[in-house]
């Protein structure tokens, strides 16, 4: 029982972190299950709204990191732990180990203070000795060096072993530590301008009217990196100014290239940032039709399109694992495939995955991709486009799915994107003519794949 009837403070970042890494081990995702929270307790501090957000996706991302951490001074096997005690002592490492600005005194009687109120009072004992012996011993913990190239992979950047060991099947030793390096950061604060509405000037002017540190993107001329925050909300959220969406997002409306008047399907288009963005980029002017499986997130992406001024969007719900009997063959121009897919190029903003995916996964993922492409590539005119677009880095999911996809489908050709693309993108290409973002590379960007496909 709590101890002198301690009662949880849902207005605490730490019970709020609790509760959600709790809701995500039961197969939640972080990002909605904070948007909720923090939806649902409006009268938060904004620090402790900070501190939530910080503890959620940072102790998610660097798991594999707290557990070698915490794993020599628990008297018991992490393993053999209850799941809420192994919770609390996550919370407080990250604190100690990464939060300079909390006093470790401080993190450490707030942890054990939670477990009371949590109603985890008997391992307070346990979390309490633990976490003060960490503090005392931390600068004695061996963390694995990058001579121990998997082992620092695993244990320092806080990677499964499986993805550890995929890292280093594909990339050199340099780019995986890289790359593995750099989705333990927090991801950029990323905003594309609504240029129904607004340019991209006149959106930098107030943000820094506001308070806002930010800056132009390198590659997107609607880009935006919100360097650091002010205490005032970001201007023209309520008037449609602009679309929270990373630059790698950005770029495959720009990769599609529909022009005014064509007739454009987005295949698996939630939540719709790609949808909006190419409605953006055509001046309204393009009939597009977005198609998803769920239809609570086919409702996402009519809320997205009013929100910021889109027409010509008909959105609806349609599982491509079914032949699309309702669409007339060789009726579209443009085809964007931005498929399901692992999401490991994404870590940084949806870091449960990281613990979630399994290596069965990539192949059945691959299989599905393979499939949703077979199902539209029907429904494009000759002379159209197609492009598939995968936020990931695996050869699975990428390479080979193109490779399958040329050879299954004899009326299509790849186009090289390298004579087509500015001279600034070159660097965003592959020898294969495909364009491949990786984080360590391209401005922070996250990790996207995207190859196109003329039906000849």
């Amino acid at each position: 029982m709590p101890r002198n009837n301690a009662q949880p403070n849902p207005m605490d970042a730490r019970y709020g972190a609790f509760d959600i890494l709790q809701r995500v081990e039961r197969g939640g995702y972080a990002d909605r299950l904070l948007d909720h929270y923090l939806q649902r307790h409006p009268a938060m501090d904004a620090r402790e709204r900070g501190l939530l957000t910080e503890l959620v996706y940072g102790i998610l991302r660097l798991r594999g990191r707290l557990d070698f951490a915490l794993a020599p001074f628990s008297r018991q096997p992490l393993q053999r732990l209850e799941p809420g005690a192994l919770r609390l002592l996550r919370l407080g490492a990250y604190q100690l180990l990464e939060l300079d600005r909390i006093p470790a005194h401080a993190a450490v009687h707030a942890t054990v203070e939670l477990a009371h109120q949590v109603g985890l009072g008997r391992v307070a004992g346990l979390i309490n000795g633990t976490l003060r012996t960490l503090e005392r011993e931390r600068g004695n913990i061996a963390w694995p060096t990058p001579d121990n190239l998997r082992a620092y992979l695993q244990h320092v950047c806080s990677l499964p072993s499986w993805l550890a060991k995929e890292l280093l099947r594909q990339f050199p030793n340099a780019d995986s530590r890289a790359l593995a390096e750099a989705l333990t950061a927090a991801a950029p604060l990323t905003l594309r301008t609504n240029t129904l509405k607004t340019d991209r000037d006149t959106l930098l002017a107030a943000l820094a009217e506001a308070g806002h540190s930010a800056r132009a993107c390198r590659y997107v001329g609607e880009g935006i990196i919100v360097e650091k925050r002010g205490t005032l909300p970001l201007p023209g959220d309520h008037d449609g100014w602009y679309q929270v969406q990373d630059e790698a997002s950005m770029l495959i409306a720009h990769l599609l290239d529909a022009q005014s008047g064509e007739t454009v399907l987005d295949a698996c288009a939630a939540p719709g940032g790609k949808t909006t963005h190419i409605a953006a980029l055509t001046g309204n002017r393009a009939r597009i039709l977005a198609l998803d499986k769920h239809p609570q997130r086919v409702e996402l992406i009519k809320q997205g399109a009013d929100r910021i001024g889109c027409q010509g969007i008909e959105a609806r719900c349609w599982d491509l694992t079914q032949q699309p009997d309702f669409l007339e063959p060789e009726s579209f121009d443009r085809i964007l495939v931005d498929a399901p897919c692992s999401g490991l190029g994404v870590l940084r903003r949806n870091p449960e995955s990281r613990w979630s995916r399994r290596p069965a996964d990539i192949l059945a993922l691959a299989e599905l991709q393979r499939t949703i492409l077979s199902q539209v590539a029907p429904l494009l005119r000759p002379g159209g486009h197609l492009l598939y677009s995968v936020c990931t880095f695996t050869a699975a999911e990428t390479d080979a799915v193109v490779k399958d996809f040329l050879a299954s489908q004899p009326g299509f050709v790849q186009e090289d994107f390298r004579p087509l693309l500015p001279a600034g993108w070159l660097e965003l290409t592959t020898d294969s003519g495909c364009v491949r973002t990786l984080p360590h590379h391209h401005d922070g960007m996250d990790a996207f794949f995207a190859a196109r496909f003329m039906k000849t």
